[in-house]
């Protein structure tokens, strides 16, 4: 008994550790939203690119698009010209779009288009980034100046963090006559990377220029130089004006590199400006669409892998299980009586169409018809199996009469009495007509009473929208009921309506 004691325990450990972990996972780590009203941001961007055509020359537009190897994912994206060719290509770890037209005259607009959103797929590819580059030649005095600069950098540093850090803010001071020298009267940021990148390159440190685009709607945003090195294990990110470190989360890097973000050829004054908007959309909507646009398994393992049809179908068998554990929760611990415990389920899954009032009404009507036929048949001294094809066929008789007479009276609800099941009715009327014989009708009327209180209970549960996402979406808890459900399978005491039983001798 010790040994099947320790056995229960163990097993009901392992199925609730196993379901709390799973669903712990797909929150906190594939990010799945726990409710159905949970919203995420979807972003639309419009890059367009005006330019004056050259007449009687082809046209060659280039400019860098987003990669797609990044925090957020691409929902869609469209190039929108006219009479152009499209074409997207990889440059050196950049993504750039080429415009071509054999001929175009005037003022010139193209349009680049991206919708996105934040990738929740938490598989992203280890980044990858030089660890040595070669110095910048330098001669006379900007050679002592920037090594000038370096001897405090040096002092001051303990990593490749710590450095680039110490060499920005060493840039920024514009009162410093070696800056000054160096940056040879012009401040500008795209200035002080260079000098940054002069410096850096002296102690060996490899450094990229990334371009981003600030993720803020209904305001002018322009690309924001950032600068970036590898460390080995992880791209650090600094800003060269403030130096500021680690990249924003509303941060988008566009293109990475020296190159500027559009070039023509067959063409000039090239412009680019951005318009952004955001709005909300459903997490698991976005979630899928996400699973669809990437190579990412979110959500290949789960239900919302299935047909959209079956899932229909799996909402409503998936909550059986919250049904059972309400029926045995009202047996085991409360001491309802009912006729059994998936007859109480079935029922309260017929009322998904009539609703609970109506649905008991009909329950109610076409039980004590059945039963008073029962009855009848009783008398007829008949075997159980043609009593029960008798009782059978007069429900399904009873069933199309309701149904006749409700459209009849415009009570369209009373259609769905045929939702029923009819065998479920049948065993029913049987049951309660053997519980009456056996033990009077004041304790089938109870039977009777209890199972519509309990498929009743289990209605309202089962039927509960935030709960079906939750168990539709992590059906893994399923495990931790099941757990619960075999804890309970060994209680032995006292049920809540035997407290009022015995109540009498409690006094004495």
């Amino acid at each position: 008994m010790r040994a099947l004691n320790l056995h229960l325990k163990i097993l009901i450990i392992l199925l609730v550790s196993l379901g709390v972990l799973v669903t712990a996972y797909q929150i906190f780590v594939l990010g799945i939203p726990v409710t159905e009203d949970e919203t995420d941001d979807l972003w639309n961007i419009d890059a367009r690119v005006e330019f004056q055509a050259n007449p009687r020359e082809p046209v060659k537009v280039q400019m860098f698009v987003p990669p797609l190897t990044q925090d957020y994912v691409s929902l869609n994206e469209s190039f929108i010209s006219n009479n152009y060719g499209v074409s997207v290509n990889q440059v050196e770890g950049n993504r750039r779009v080429t415009w071509s037209a054999r001929r175009a005259k005037g003022e010139q607009t193209l349009y680049y288009r991206l919708a996105l959103t934040k990738r929740y797929s938490g598989d992203q590819p280890k980044p990858e980034g030089p660890m040595f580059r070669e110095s910048i030649p330098l001669e006379g005095a900007e050679k002592v100046a920037a090594e000038a600069l370096l001897a405090p950098i040096r002092e001051h540093s303990a990593d490749v963090e710590t450095f680039i850090s110490e060499a920005i803010k060493r840039v920024n001071n514009l009162n410093d006559d070696n800056v000054k020298l160096l940056m040879a009267g012009d401040t500008s940021t795209g200035n002080k990377a260079r000098i940054i990148e002069l410096l850096l390159s002296i102690a060996h440190v490899p450094m990229e220029r990334v371009h981003t685009l600030r993720l803020i709607a209904d305001q002018a945003v322009r690309p924001e130089l950032w600068l970036r090195s590898f460390n080995g294990q992880k791209w650090l990110y600094f800003n060269p004006d403030t130096g500021e470190q680690g990249l924003p989360a509303d941060r988008l890097i566009w293109w990475t590199g020296d190159e500027p973000l559009v070039s023509v050829e067959g063409g000039k004054s090239a412009q680019v400006s951005f318009t952004l908007n955001n709005s909300e959309m459903n997490a698991i909507g976005l979630a899928k669409m996400t699973d669809q646009n990437t190579d990412a398994d979110f959500l290949e393992y789960t239900l919302y892998g299935l047909p959209l049809e079956t899932q229909q179908t799996y909402q409503i068998m998936i909550m059986i299980p919250i049904g059972v554990l309400v029926i045995l929760i009202l047996r085991n611990l409360i001491g309802i009586q009912t006729l059994g415990t998936f007859t109480p389920v079935l029922i309260a899954l017929a009322f998904r169409e009539t609703q609970v009032g109506f649905g008991i009404i009909l329950f109610t009507l076409i039980t004590a018809l059945g039963l008073s036929l029962r009855s009848y048949l009783e008398h007829l001294k008949l075997q159980m199996l043609p009593r029960l094809s008798v009782v059978l066929t007069f429900v399904v008789v009873l069933i199309a009469v309701i149904s006749l007479l409700s459209h009849k009276l415009g009570l369209e609800r009373g259609l769905s009495v045929a939702l029923f099941p009819m065998v479920i009715l049948t065993m029913t009327i049987e049951r309660l007509s053997i519980t009456w014989e056996e033990r009077g009708g004041g304790h089938a009327f109870k039977v009777a009473l209890g199972t519509l209180i309990a498929a009743s209970l289990a209605h309202m549960l089962m039927n509960i929208p935030q709960l079906t996402y939750f168990v539709f979406t992590f059906p893994t808890v399923l495990l931790i009921l099941v757990g619960f459900m075999l804890a309970m399978g060994r209680y032995r005491g006292y049920r809540l309506t035997e407290l009022f039983r015995f109540k009498a001798f409690l006094k004495d």
